[in-house]
């Protein structure tokens, strides 16, 4: 379980780390990515994926709650090689991602603390910790999420019972190409613990004019993609093809 908490935690703020780093070079005024545009972004996230994976690779390199509940709704009987699937490891890799979620948006703030010190967007100061709709319908907003970790999910599934397994490339090549293509409605949280620890952050630290946190939407990139995650899981139980190629 220490070795689930380290790296969890170690993986997902590297995770976030390099993408609210990336969303905020491109957001917030006066930075040298600025208006950099939606692909440096979708860039941005694949590599943090890629970079992720391999510093929690004894863990499994999970990172994301959605990998987890995947993983258990696909009846796995580990989640990484000597992790059992039990009730107290899956707390332990919630509990490990979105501590580590946390932790990577604030360095991300520290990194960039100028120049949220000069940003007056409060949607701006937002968006590079959270994610949030284009076109607000909280149902419509469930079905995209739900759809993009869907896709994420199963592959993960498909290729290999951990991320790890997968490589780390393509695994980022996977969170690439979900964004560019399914990440305009909402970007794409598809990962709860992406979306919810750096809201916390959000709230918690002292930014200038940051505004709202924007809590009524929060459930949404939590909702989804534990939907998402679950669909998938049961994918690779009822279709034998999928089955076979999780084993």
């Amino acid at each position: 379980m220490g070795t689930i908490f380290l790296f969890e935690i170690m993986g997902t703020a590297t995770l976030v780390l390099l993408g609210a780093g990336v969303v905020a070079n491109v957001v917030l005024s006066g930075t040298k990515g600025n208006g950099g545009g939606w692909l440096l972004i979708n860039f941005g996230w694949g590599l943090g994926v890629f970079c992720g994976v391999y510093v929690a690779y004894a863990s499994g390199a999970h990172i994301n709650p959605a990998v987890t509940v995947g993983l258990l709704a696909s009846g796995a009987e580990e989640y990484a090689p000597g992790v059992a699937v039990t009730l107290p490891n899956t707390l332990a890799y919630f509990a490990a991602e979105l501590i580590g979620a946390f932790l990577g948006a604030v360095v991300a703030w520290l990194a960039y603390k100028k120049h949220y010190d000069d940003e007056t967007d409060p949607a701006a100061i937002l968006g590079t910790f959270s994610t949030g709709p284009e076109k607000r319908s909280y149902g419509w907003n469930t079905v995209t999420e739900i759809i993009g970790t869907y896709v994420l999910v199963l592959l993960v599934l498909m290729m290999g019972e951990t991320p790890a397994e997968l490589g780390p490339l393509a695994v980022a090549l996977v969170v690439l190409a979900i964004g560019a293509s399914l990440g305009g409605p909402t970007g794409y949280a598809i990962n709860p613990a992406r979306d919810l620890g750096p809201r916390l952050a959000h709230a918690i630290l002292p930014i200038r004019h940051k505004g709202s946190s924007d809590w009524s939407y929060a459930w949404v990139p939590i909702a989804g993609p534990v939907v998402g995650a679950l669909l998938a899981g049961a994918s690779v139980q009822i279709f034998p093809l999928l089955g076979a190629g999780a084993a």
